[in-house]
């Protein structure tokens, strides 16, 4: 797996959410670079490492990526946030800290969890990607934007981000839906170790604000904070907002 390293100060580990790379983060990394030293993760079969063989399976994944990397705190964006919150209930020593940006720990609904998104959407997008990936990449996209009071921009760079480092694996593509379709971390977060933090934007219309905040509420040594305008990304229109709350949470559990 490709692991871009960038900034200077203690590490903190960013990885990206499904159909995407990295390169999604740059506006993050320019507000944390002076901070943080970042270490920027390809996921498998994504931008620099779309040739990596890994399959997108959470525990095996997680694995990989804590043995490649140094101890240090996570943040992980929508699926990144799995992977991340994986690491942390594996290794605690490992991951003293974690960040979920638009992340839930089930992102699918279910009778306990109405937080979800209906089953039926991840249907649509498995059988989308089956006819047709890149239309089916390009409708995940735009839910990912609209509802962000920047929709037209941030679309903008959702768009010119996912093929920037080339097309992402359409094999990958199904195997992380399928993670985001029958992954359950909520049964294990009262055993989380690592203080948390759970960051939205009140306009995501993808994941929905109210499941990070129920996240939080399972959780030990955990956070809800809301990003008043944006949506899915919110790293993207207000980078500044992102980081400040990362470097709070980070600094307050820096022990």
């Amino acid at each position: 797996m490709h692991v871009e390293v960038v900034g200077r100060g203690p590490p903190l580990v960013l990885v990206h959410g499904w159909a995407m790379h990295g390169g999604i983060f740059a506006p993050l990394v320019e507000a944390l670079r002076a901070r943080r030293t970042l270490y920027v993760v390809d996921l498998p079969g994504h931008g620099h490492s779309r040739d990596c063989a890994l399959p997108l399976q959470l525990s095996t994944l997680a694995a990989a990526l804590r043995a490649a990397l140094p101890p240090a705190p996570w943040c992980g964006w929508s699926l990144g946030g799995l992977v991340a919150l994986e690491a942390a209930l594996q290794a605690p020593p490992q991951v003293p800290a974690l960040a979920l940006v638009a992340a839930s720990p089930r992102f699918v609904q279910a009778p306990d969890w109405p937080q979800g998104m209906p089953a039926s959407v991840f249907a649509e997008f498995a059988a989308g990607l089956a006819a047709d990936w890149q239309a089916t990449v390009d409708r995940f996209l735009a839910l990912e934007a609209f509802g962000s009071a920047h929709m037209r921009e941030e679309l903008r760079l959702l768009r010119a981000a996912v093929l920037e480092r080339g097309a992402p694996d359409p094999r990958v593509l199904a195997e992380g839906l399928a993670l985001l379709e029958q992954t359950d971390l909520r049964p294990r977060l009262p055993a989380l170790a690592a203080p948390s933090l759970w960051l939205g934007g009140r306009r995501d219309r993808l994941v929905n604000p109210a499941a990070l905040q129920a996240a939080a509420a399972l959780a030990p040594q955990a956070r809800w904070v809301e990003v008043a305008h944006a949506g899915h990304a919110p790293f993207l229109t207000d980078p500044a907002r992102v980081a400040q709350a990362l470097l709070a949470h980070l600094a307050e559990h820096a022990a």
